[in-house]
Parts: structure tokens; C-alpha cells; sequence
């Protein structure tokens, strides 16, 4: 499962990494909002925080921090996905990975993430986020579906 989940996590980075090159380089060449859909835009957000925003500052310590954190909670995931039996929770483990991994490489290279996908209903816009938060995001549902309705539980 330890191969597997970490051919998960390269592949989250990279799609991660080469999406927003794409994004940055060649769909936001001058920088702008482009609307897809009704409830769709691509747009340009550099986020020095954590989920939404938060803790969102001009600390030159902040991604330094964030990153660190993020690089702390990736060595106890990987401590995880090498004892993980299941492919559903090697795949959730691997997910958080890799999108764990993306947000640190964002915050090296640019001190903030980069996130583009924003999602809106009645003028009403969810925080704009990536592929690695995406992938965070399913990878923990997967984790925690994996231990909520795993049928061959062990004993404690």
C-alpha cells in the first residue's frame, strides 16, 4: 500500500503543480477573472493563510510556519500509509499527501498558495481553492469513510 499511496500523493503534485502553471502562465497572461459558467470562474488568489484565508498575514513567519506544520503532519501521514492495509485509506492518505506536499512546493516558491477554482451560487463565493486542497479534501473523506465503515475492524 506504500507505493500505491504514494504514486497517489506524485500524482496530486504534479497535477497540482502543472494546473497552476497552466493557470498562471498561460490562462491568466495578464492576470484577470474569467468567468466559465454561471456558477464557475477562474480567477487569481494568492492565499498566505491556511483554509479560507485564515491566519492570513504580511508575517514573514507565517509561511515558514505553515509550512513546517505541513511538512510535520505529511511524515505522520506517511508513518500512517506505511501501516495502512486498505487501498481505500492508502488512496485518502496518499490524496492528503500529495496535496500537503503541493501547498508547502507553492508556499517555497511564492510565500502563498495559489488557488484559481471559485465556485459561486446568488453572488454568494466559496473560498477559492486548488487541486491540492481538493485532493486534502477528498482524501480526508476517503480516510474517514475508510474508518467508519470498514468491515474487518480489529479489535483494540
Amino acid at each position: 500500500m506504500l507505493r500505491f499511496g504514494l504514486r497517489i500523493a506524485a500524482a496530486v503534485i504534479l497535477l497540482d503543480q502543472a494546473t497552476k502553471w497552466l493557470v498562471l502562465e498561460v490562462v491568466m497572461a495578464p492576470p484577470r477573472s474569467i468567468p466559465v459558467t454561471d456558477f464557475f470562474n477562474i480567477v487569481m488568489v494568492w492565499n498566505r493563510g491556511v483554509s479560507f484565508g485564515l491566519f492570513d498575514n504580511d508575517s514573514m513567519w507565517t509561511p515558514v510556519l505553515l509550512s513546517l506544520l505541513a511538512v510535520g503532519i505529511t511524515i505522520v501521514l506517511m508513518v500512517w500509509l506505511r501501516r495502512a492495509e486498505g487501498r481505500w485509506l492508502a488512496l485518502g492518505l496518499g490524496m492528503v499527501i500529495g496535496g500537503a506536499v503541493g501547498n508547502v512546493i507553492d508556499r517555497a516558491v511564492w510565500r502563498a498558495v495559489f488557488d484559481f477554482l471559485d465556485f459561486h451560487v446568488a453572488g454568494y463565493h466559496w473560498p477559492a481553492f486548488n487541486v491540492a486542497d481538493s485532493a486534502i479534501t477528498v482524501g480526508v473523506v476517503l480516510i474517514l469513510a475508510e474508518g467508519l465503515f470498514a468491515k474487518d475492524r480489529k479489535p483494540m
